[in-house]
C-alpha cells in the first residue's frame, strides 16, 4: 500500500543555525513526503519523543554545532530503548570525513554536507524507503512545483531613473 514517507527534521542542540534544516524540509516535502520539523534547540530525548509521537519512517537530524559524535548516537541510542531503532536516522551539517565514517559505522544513515543536493537526499530517502517496504510501496513523485514566469527577460532588466545607458 502506498503513502507518504513521513520524515522529521530535528534540530538538537544549542546550534541556532536552521537554514540548511528548513530548505532540506521544505525538498522533501516539495518531493511528496510528509515534513514535520520540530523547530531549533531540541533534545536527543524530545526528537525521539515527537518521531514516536508522529510514527515517522525517517529521522533527519541537522548538526552544525560540532556535536555530531555525541548527538547521532544518543538519538539512536534512544530510538532503540523506543522500539524504533529499525527507522532511518540520517542527517547532516559540518561533519568531518572521519566522522562521517565512524557514524555510519555505527548504523547511522548517510550524512550530507554543505553544498548537497536536496536531489540527491530525496533518492536517498526514497531508496532505503523502496529497499524497506518494496518498490510498489514507494508513492510516486509529485509533478515539480510551478515556477511563476519572469516579469521581463534576462536582457531586458528594468535599470533605475538614475542609471544611465550604456
Amino acid at each position: 500500500m502506498q503513502r507518504k514517507i513521513r520524515v522529521l527534521v530535528g534540530k538538537p542542540g544549542l546550534d541556532g543555525h536552521d537554514r540548511g534544516a528548513k530548505v532540506v524540509a521544505a525538498a522533501l516535502r516539495d518531493a511528496g513526503m510528509e515534513v514535520i520539523y520540530t523547530g531549533l534547540h531540541q533534545t536527543p530525548g524530545q526528537i525521539v519523543e515527537a518521531a514516536v509521537q508522529e510514527d515517522v519512517d525517517v529521522v533527519a537530524l541537522s548538526v552544525l554545532s560540532g556535536a555530531h559524535m555525541t548527538l547521532f548516537p544518543e538519538v539512536q541510542r534512544l530510538m532503540n530503548d523506543a522500539g524504533i531503532g529499525d527507522k532511518l536516522l540520517t542527517g547532516g551539517g559540518i561533519i568531518p570525513g572521519d566522522d562521517v565514517q565512524a557514524l555510519i559505522d555505527k548504523g547511522i544513515g548517510r550524512l550530507f554536507g554543505p553544498g548537497s543536493s536536496t536531489v540527491d537526499i530525496v533518492a536517498y530517502i526514497r531508496g532505503w524507503y523502496s529497499d524497506k517496504f518494496g518498490a510498489d510501496a514507494l508513492p510516486p513523485l509529485p509533478p515539480p512545483p510551478a515556477r511563476p514566469e519572469p516579469v521581463v527577460g534576462s536582457g531586458d532588466m528594468p535599470r533605475p531613473s538614475f542609471a544611465k545607458a550604456i
